[in-house]
């Protein structure tokens, strides 16, 4: 797969930002807080799903909400950066290369949020990449925002921890780890490392 992420070789003004780690690590929350702290240069894709609404959510806000034969038909057509089927239950997550594109050309700043191997595939894709994954601060730790969600059972509770240590295990393959043990401090340091990458609110 080519380097750069416009296959037609036009310029690209726009830089790519890969958020990971595990689940109930607080990215979205994170992930919020850089947005507002970061100004209008930064967006976050929005990434398409077959798995069903939650209560609340909302199509193009929240995901792209699409049915397991629509995925497909994209996932064929080639309209996916990166895409997989996610913790083996037949739901399938991608970043649409819609979503990253025009934002790449018009200059801003496209955060992904996406798992490991959504990472690696795009890694693959594209050269030039800042990539960031944030860490709990232990794994106990971990566990006890998973439990005080109140919403999983205790076999999707063991699934995800035992995900989040394969996941941890491959931190060092981005260039940035960030302990996630107060938001402000997370957020803080993210918006650092996008600053000294480059950033700016002009």
């Amino acid at each position: 797969m080519s380097n750069d992420p416009i296959p037609t070789g036009e310029p690209v003004a726009g830089k790519l930002v890969v958020i990971s780690g595990p689940s109930g690590v607080g990215k979205s929350t994170v992930v919020a807080e850089v947005l507002q702290c970061c100004g209008d240069r930064v967006r976050l894709s929005i990434s398409a799903t077959t798995r069903p609404p939650r209560a609340g959510e909302q199509e193009g806000t929240d995901y792209y909400f699409l049915s397991d034969e629509e995925f497909a038909r994209r996932r064929t057509a080639g309209e996916f950066l990166e895409c997989a089927e996610v913790f083996g239950r037949g739901h399938w997550y991608g970043t649409l290369w819609s979503e990253v594109r025009p934002s790449l050309k018009d200059g801003k700043w496209v955060i992904l949020e996406i798992d490991v191997k959504g990472a690696a595939d795009v890694q693959d894709a594209f050269g030039n990449l800042i990539t960031i994954f944030i860490r709990p601060g232990s794994l106990e730790e971990l566990e006890r925002r998973l439990r005080s969600r109140g919403t999983e059972t205790e076999e999707a509770i063991q699934r995800r921890l035992s995900v989040a240590r394969s996941e941890l295990q491959l931190a060092d393959r981005y260039k940035y780890q960030v302990v996630n043990d107060t938001i402000p401090r997370a957020v803080d340091e993210i918006c650092t490392i996008l600053q000294n990458q480059g950033l700016s609110h002009d």
